[in-house]
């Protein structure tokens, strides 16, 4: 098709690397090598994933102490920043006008 148009003179209208009607690229060795490496990642990927660490049975449960322990530091460090809790007496100490000096 392209020999034709090539011929004929019309050549290929707009874009030759994109569209419906594209001039395919060349595979070269480069792209070929660069295939076969991934492949050969995704292989490897797929015989360590395949392999689990640790069983069902190990992996159940096996974080929730230092879950549990990560929890009371962030609970401890947010309430370090709160203030301390005032009383009732303390609201109200200002309506205590009664009292004297003396008592």
């Amino acid at each position: 098709m392209f020999l034709t148009l090539a011929l004929l003179r019309k050549g290929i209208s707009g874009k030759q690397w994109i569209g419906k009607y594209r001039r395919p690229r060349q595979i070269t060795w480069q792209m070929k090598r660069n295939t076969l490496k991934r492949l050969d990642i995704e292989a490897e990927n797929e015989y360590w994933i395949s392999r689990p660490y640790m069983s069902p049975q190990e992996e159940y449960g096996h974080a929730a102490e230092r879950r549990a322990q990560n929890w009371l530091k962030i609970k401890d460090a947010k309430f370090a920043k709160f203030p301390e809790h005032k009383r009732i007496t303390d609201h109200l100490s200002h309506l205590n006008i009664t009292k004297t000096w003396s008592s």
